[in-house]
């Protein structure tokens, strides 16, 4: 019903995850103790968590949004570090 102007939408997924832009992350500090964080990639190179080190936290990021929740964030592993690539956490069923 719209007008010669509407375009139809375009419904395919996309190529890739939507990403955060690394320019916004440079931005982000934790919530906790305002340090910077280090992104931490997965197996695809995609960013998928914000760590920070002081406070042994990383907090996800879900369809390229940063959630910097403390009750998302979820404590690091001993010796983990964002330079590690991280297997993607299950789907739930």
């Amino acid at each position: 019903m719209g007008g010669p102007l509407a375009a139809p939408l375009d419904r395919r997924a996309a190529p890739h995850p939507m990403s955060l832009d690394h320019r916004l992350i440079n931005l982000l500090v934790c919530p906790l103790c305002k340090s910077g964080l280090q992104t931490a990639r997965d197996a695809h190179g995609q960013p998928h968590e914000l760590h920070c080190v002081a406070d042994r936290l990383a907090f996800p990021i879900r369809d390229g949004i940063a959630v910097m929740l403390e009750a998302e964030a979820r404590p690091l592993e001993p010796g983990e570090t964002a330079a590690q690539p991280q297997p993607a956490a299950p789907l739930p069923t």
